[in-house]
């Protein structure tokens, strides 16, 4: 699908965000900048209910967990810095796919690749903004 803008990429997240449910994981895919971490963004806001939350990147802390509504938590994972699945036991991996988990850069989770995993793959579009996106998985729940 073409997301045009910024405002196509917040509501492909909130669509998202309304659909996930813990357990879920959703493995963000696509070259830096092509959106992984605005997708990111969008979702945690549309999912705490708080459009203003304050959600920067893990790049450096690697990650960074929300609390949602209901008692439910979100953790938003960013491996880049991470070259397999060495690092995430310790980074609490197991702990954290009991919530709902996005994930960018998952191709460094190894065996540890959720395979009921929703992929969301990325790449720029024709402007700025835009953005190429192939959403699979969720087996239907996400039409």
């Amino acid at each position: 699908m073409t997301l045009n803008d910024l405002a196509a990429t917040e509501a492909l997240a909130a669509r998202l965000a309304g659909l996930a449910r813990p357990g879920d994981a959703l493995l963000l895919q696509g070259p830096l900048g092509a959106g992984k971490s605005a997708l990111a963004r969008a979702f945690l806001r549309s999912a705490t209910g708080n459009p203003a939350l304050e959600v920067p990147s893990p790049t450096f802390t690697l990650v960074q967990s929300y609390a949602l509504p209901e008692g439910r938590t979100a953790h938003h994972f960013d491996l880049y810095r991470l070259s397999g699945p060495g690092g995430l036991i310790e980074l609490g991996w197991d702990e954290a796919r009991e919530g709902i988990v996005l994930v960018e850069w998952p191709e460094r989770l190894g065996n540890l690749t959720p395979p009921d995993a929703l992929r969301v793959t990325l790449a720029p579009g024709g402007t700025e903004d835009a953005r190429e996106a192939r959403v699979e998985g969720w087996d239907g729940r996400f039409a």
